[in-house]
């Protein structure tokens, strides 16, 4: 059977309960790059208030520079405009050292583009090439700089605490390079923990064979991915890391976008019901809901279309 990460947040666990979804199937996500350690905490007791022997998994925020700070929970940009960062309106306030002037920068899953026109004593100043509004906690890509970021940042490690005093069962290591990071990762981690390593960068895919050494699961966090090696690229990716890691007998989930018109609508669209379809075909452990589950209007009706087509292949299977 199909594993299911469902990420909890507003709207599942809170708005709707995990007990009118709950199964065997499902992981409980919680997304550490979102709330306060002390918040976070609240969510794995009410996940297991709810449900007492509910699986969860830490999916910690990993070395990605977030925005924060904003006064108002955004600002504005404007196409052709510049604006600026304050170094601490970053959680990598460093981030100025490892960037130049007319570097390219993707913000938001890629939906915002900038270029660095300015590097000051204490802000960094861009060109946008988007018009919209950059809010708090939206990742800031630069690529080529990842490998001299630290892998851990602070709130990764109070997270990993947090694990280990609640035994969860799983934890999710984001924006892996190398076999390194992970066994980095695991002289924190309780070892009852199972770790899943991210695939999420050009890195990670080029020392997969090492990493997959190190780790009995897997994710492909295709939005991340995309925005280092862009989206025309992505299938092949997915599929060369599908393939390689079932050849070395690891389990693989995969994450980003499945379902994405259900956060606002109660179907999906049919290329989003045939893609599905297809990725639960491919040899993959399970899938992941993200905003689906976590701030949708349609948490129980993406996870009820899953068991339908889950039951749908293996009615194929059958006859």
């Amino acid at each position: 059977m199909k594993k299911i990460i469902a990420t909890v947040g507003p709207s599942l666990l809170y708005t709707t309960s995990i007990n009118e979804v709950h199964s065997d199937q499902i992981i409980y996500r919680i997304n550490g790059a979102h709330g306060t350690i002390s918040e976070i905490e609240s969510y794995i007791l009410e996940i297991k208030s709810q449900v007492k022997n509910a699986t969860i998994l830490m999916d910690l925020p990993g070395n990605k520079v977030r925005t924060k700070g904003f006064d108002n929970g955004y600002i504005d940009i404007i196409e052709g405009e510049k604006f600026s960062l304050f170094f601490e309106q970053m959680n990598y306030t460093n981030l100025y050292k490892h960037i130049k002037v007319n570097d390219i920068v993707w913000a938001n899953d890629s939906i915002f583009q900038f270029t660095v026109s300015e590097i000051t004593k204490d802000k960094i100043i861009f060109i946008s090439h988007s018009t919209g509004q950059l809010k708090n906690n939206k990742g800031i890509h630069i690529r080529g700089i990842h490998s001299n970021i630290p892998f851990l940042f602070e709130k990764d490690t109070e997270l990993i605490k947090l694990a280990n005093k609640y035994k969860l069962a799983y934890v999710g290591l984001s924006f892996v390079r190398t076999k390194q990071d992970v066994i980095l990762a695991k002289q924190l981690i309780d070892p009852e923990i199972d770790i899943i390593s991210k695939i999420e960068t050009v890195a990670a895919v080029d020392n997969l064979v090492e990493i997959l050494s190190e780790v009995e699961f897997i994710l492909i966090d295709r939005g991340d991915l995309s925005t280092e090696i862009g989206l025309s690229k992505v299938p092949s990716y997915q599929k060369y890391i599908i393939d390689k890691a079932v050849f070395h007998g690891k389990k693989v989930f995969l994450a980003t976008q499945f379902l994405k018109s259900m956060e606002y609508n109660p179907i999906p669209t049919i290329p989003e019901v045939i893609d599905l379809y297809n990725t639960l075909k491919s040899g993959i452990y399970g899938v992941q809901m993200s905003e689906e589950t976590a701030v949708g209007k349609y948490p129980i009706n993406c996870i009820k279309l899953i068991n339908e087509l889950v039951e749908e292949i293996n009615n194929e299977h059958i006859s």
